[in-house]
């Protein structure tokens, strides 16, 4: 009879390359690497969907297209907020399993929220616009890949 060893060779191999970082290279590691406030990434998300909406209703001419643009973008920072500000709350969770079950608690309150705002849309911007209402919502929320990318493409330059 032929037994399964508990870990294959692979995974041994994996665990012994593994060697914590001295106290040194840990704080040359956290100096290297900054840590991207969510704060300032939704602070650029409310000027960038302002300046879309200001932008949108110039351009146009139309103002409730400005208001639309203005209030996807509002779909998309409001949820944010309240689910950044909710994890905060929580940062220090004492297990894994509860920081885990808080953040799909945050999502989904978010997710529930941005549904919600969609759905108000028609009844609280006039004349609305779900095509400029899609395009704020949009803009506003590739600001924060954009942010990302241009965070890790300045980490690899230094």
């Amino acid at each position: 009879m032929k037994t399964i060893a508990p870990f294959d060779t692979e995974a041994e191999a994996e665990e012994s390359d593994f060697k914590p970082l001295s106290a040194e290279q840990a704080q040359v590691w956290r100096q290297s690497h900054k840590v991207l406030s969510v704060w300032r990434v939704i602070a650029i998300q409310v000027a960038v969907g302002v300046l879309m909406a200001l932008l949108l209703g110039l351009v146009s001419g139309k103002t409730h297209w400005g208001w639309s643009a203005a209030y996807g973008a509002l779909a998309v920072v409001l949820p944010a907020v309240l689910f950044a500000r909710g994890m905060n709350r929580q940062k220090f969770a004492q297990s894994g399993g509860s920081a885990m079950a808080g953040f799909f608690v945050w999502e989904l309150v978010k997710i529930v929220l941005t549904v919600a705002m969609l759905a108000a849309a028609p009844r609280v911007v006039a004349q609305l616009s779900w095509l400029a209402l899609l395009a704020g919502m949009v803009v506003t929320m590739k600001t924060y890949w954009i942010a990302l990318m241009v965070q890790s493409s300045v980490r690899k330059t230094d």
